[in-house]
């Protein structure tokens, strides 16, 4: 009785787990394009949703430690320290605990990297924090097709609504991007504000000398 206690326990805190860190990973998603175009929440400044994005992604590091590890000690399942991060190869449900590891790899990357970005070029950083987005997909299709509880019920309702979350988000950032003033129109438009006042207006074309 105290082994299958156990096993229950470790069972539902592996789900639970899972279930707050797609949250977590959604907010961290939303927050990541809120930031990269200069969002601001309300009541918040820039910077400070900038140090909430740099929280919650923490946060959502240490429960998906949890629930990996939660999901590896579980008896009442296989699962192999290996398959955990090598993709595909675990006895059981090998495609979606393989999407699992894929999605795990990528945050790695992204960790791996946040802690070497001083020593990286800055374009090969960007480049890789792209994984991101990558990541995020891969852990929902995991999650609802490893977990029997995210395809029905309320639990269905949240794998919706995070998805609804950061497709509304990403739909907000191509529509600031289409509005967008082009680089040229922006760099004359900040040299105009910054211009001084009683200034000679500079003219819009070069008088040609023979004219004169």
């Amino acid at each position: 009785m105290t082994a299958i206690t156990q096993s229950t326990a470790l069972w539902y805190a592996s789900r639970a787990t899972g279930v707050v860190s797609l949250l977590l990973l959604t907010l961290v998603v939303v927050l990541g394009i809120a930031v990269n175009r200069q969002g601001r929440l309300p009541g918040l400044p820039a910077f400070a949703v900038t140090g909430l994005h740099r929280s919650v992604s923490l946060l959502s590091v240490l429960f998906i430690a949890a629930h990996v590890a939660t999901a590896v000690i579980d008896p009442y399942v296989s699962i192999r320290a290996a398959a955990v991060v090598i993709p595909f190869v675990s006895a059981y449900q090998p495609f979606w605990l393989g999407l699992g590891a894929v999605s795990l790899d990528l945050i790695a990357a992204l960790i791996l990297t946040s802690l070497a970005r001083a020593r990286m070029p800055r374009r090969a950083w960007r480049g890789i924090h792209w994984l991101a987005y990558a990541a995020w997909p891969v852990a929902l299709i995991h999650g609802v097709g490893a977990s029997p509880d995210l395809r029905s019920g309320g639990l269905r309702l949240l794998a919706i609504g995070c998805a609804m979350a950061v497709g509304g988000a990403g739909l907000w950032r191509l529509t600031q991007r289409a509005r967008e003033m082009p680089r040229a129109e922006r760099a004359a438009a900040v040299l105009a504000v910054n211009e001084p006042p009683g200034s000679p207006a500079r003219p819009s074309f070069v008088p040609d000398r023979e004219a004169r």
